[in-house]
């Protein structure tokens, strides 16, 4: 059996009449009746209950119907995917941080180039803070960022990965020990190197205000780069995403703090406008992490 065939089969079983069936299908009585029974042959039952008033399905019929309505509709959406890939070109922008192109996009990068050589793929860099201000402005197409707490419209994220969020302190054998409260580092006086903005400074804020806590704040940064550099140097302790420490030069310089406050971790994905996955080379790339994601999230 092949497709045509099928979609012959779900004819005849939507209007249960030869004549009528025959005339939308475009062929004659004698084709259709020869296709139904080349049908039967193969499914070795009888797929229509037949007399000289009415036409009806057979029991067989009945669950015949829905394997040829699923198996067109996998077709129908096999052949969407092939003809979108065939026809997909033009430009692709993404933005990243130097983190995210190092860790998160080289593989997706590689996968989407060998399915897509017609399509330019233009990557910038910056502050991981600024991916979702670059697509809502309308520069750029996809950014990798860190899932929101709350959902924006109009944007859309895709999970990718999980990061913890890690206090961090320069590792030196002759640092003076940190102070502790009830087993805990004492914020109050120790000394913090913290992001400028963005999801783990909002996260740390919410942390010392429900504790009614004062933190000693010297230095403020743009990037977790930054704060990995600057807590290297001795300014303080800093709050940074694992998934960018594990990428940094400076991390065996560094040692992660147990006894620190448990803040939410990291989601990254993409993040994108509704409006650029309306176009095929936005949905492509889209679809192609979507594919290799393992992450749900409910908002």
């Amino acid at each position: 059996m092949d497709i045509r065939e099928l979609k012959i089969f779900l004819t005849t079983a939507e209007l249960l009449h030869f004549g009528r069936a025959s005339q939308a299908c475009n062929l004659s009585p004698s084709a259709l009746t020869r296709t139904i029974q080349r049908l039967e042959e193969e499914v070795e039952q009888p797929l229509f209950l037949r007399d000289n008033r009415r036409v009806a399905l057979s029991p067989a019929g009945e669950k015949f119907r829905i394997y040829a309505r699923r198996a067109v509709q996998e077709w129908q959406a096999f052949r969407g995917v092939i003809k979108e890939r065939e026809t997909i070109s033009g430009t692709l922008s993404i933005y990243a941080s130097v983190t995210a192109v190092y860790s998160l996009l080289p593989r997706l990068l590689e996968a989407f180039r060998s399915a897509h050589r017609q399509v330019q793929l233009e990557l910038s860099t910056g502050a991981a803070e600024r991916a979702v201000t670059q697509v809502q402005s309308g520069e750029i197409d996809l950014a990798v960022a860190a899932l929101p707490d709350r959902q924006q419209a109009p944007l859309e994220f895709l999970p990718i990965v999980n990061t913890p969020l890690l206090f961090i302190a320069p590792k030196q054998q002759n640092a003076a020990p940190l102070p502790m409260r009830d087993g805990e580092i004492d914020l109050r006086h120790t000394p913090l190197v913290l992001p400028q903005k963005g999801l783990s400074r909002r996260r740390l804020d919410q942390w010392l205000k429900t504790r009614h806590i004062a933190p000693n704040i010297t230095s403020e940064v743009s990037g977790n780069e930054a704060i990995i550099a600057m807590v290297r140097l001795g300014c303080g302790i800093g709050v940074v995403p694992e998934l960018v420490l594990a990428r940094s030069p400076f991390r065996d310089e560094i040692r992660i703090l147990e006894a620190a406050p448990q803040l939410a971790p990291y989601v990254v994905g993409l993040c994108s406008t509704r409006r650029n996955l309306q176009r095929p080379v936005v949905r492509a790339f889209w679809h192609l992490a979507e594919e290799r994601s393992g992450i749900k999230v409910d908002f």
